[in-house]
């Protein structure tokens, strides 16, 4: 009885945001009551009016924090009992000791195909402007674990699109975002669902 009671706890994952949040909104819809899976926080580094309506309306909790200076981050994740961070476009650095408090439990989705076009300063629409200026015949998303080093954790999956030759940097972006809302929620459910803890 009581073993099945520890498999049948819900794991619960924290959004890290720094835009819009279109990516946190569609994986929040994604798990919207999935049996073993629930979005318990999101987390904001920017004011977001709009992310925190609709948190408020699947009673999901919200907050905003400017920074990751002190440990603000960790302590909410800590007291919300969070079992996985999920970087959905957050454009701030973890700093090593929230990455010490979640080891291996803390995915981000970088738009491009790594180890291409990653690294400090690649982001949002950078990496987009890059690639149109090499004139790359293929773009994409890596899906990946986050270490200390920027964009250089662990693979988990990667999904490339073709491109058209020249492709300004606002149509790939198109074409990458499309990729993150099909990929990125579904391969989530499976690294965690693979997950023993």
């Amino acid at each position: 009885m009581f073993n099945f009671a520890l498999r049948m706890k819900r794991k619960r994952i924290a959004l890290f945001i720094s835009g819009n949040g279109s990516n946190a909104r569609n994986i929040i819809n994604y798990f919207d009551n999935h049996a073993q899976i629930s979005v318990s926080l999101v987390l904001s580094s920017a004011k977001n009016d709009l992310m925190d309506g609709f948190c408020a309306e699947r009673s999901i909790l919200f907050a905003q924090q400017t920074g990751m200076i002190n440990d603000d981050y960790l302590k909410l994740c800590q007291e919300q009992e969070i079992d996985w961070v999920i970087l959905a476009g957050f454009l701030k650095k973890i700093p090593s000791t929230f990455i010490n408090a979640y080891p291996d439990h803390i995915i981000n989705v970088h738009p491009a195909l790594l180890p291409n076009f990653g690294g400090k300063g690649m982001y949002g629409k950078h990496v987009h402007e890059a690639v149109s200026k090499r004139v790359m015949p293929f773009s994409g998303i890596s899906i990946h674990l986050v270490n200390e080093e920027f964009d250089k954790g662990k693979m988990l999956a990667q999904f490339a699109i073709a491109l058209k030759n020249p492709s300004s940097a606002s149509d790939i972006e198109e074409q990458v975002r499309s990729l993150e809302i099909t990929h990125f929620p579904s391969v989530i459910e499976s690294v965690l669902l693979d997950s023993i803890f």
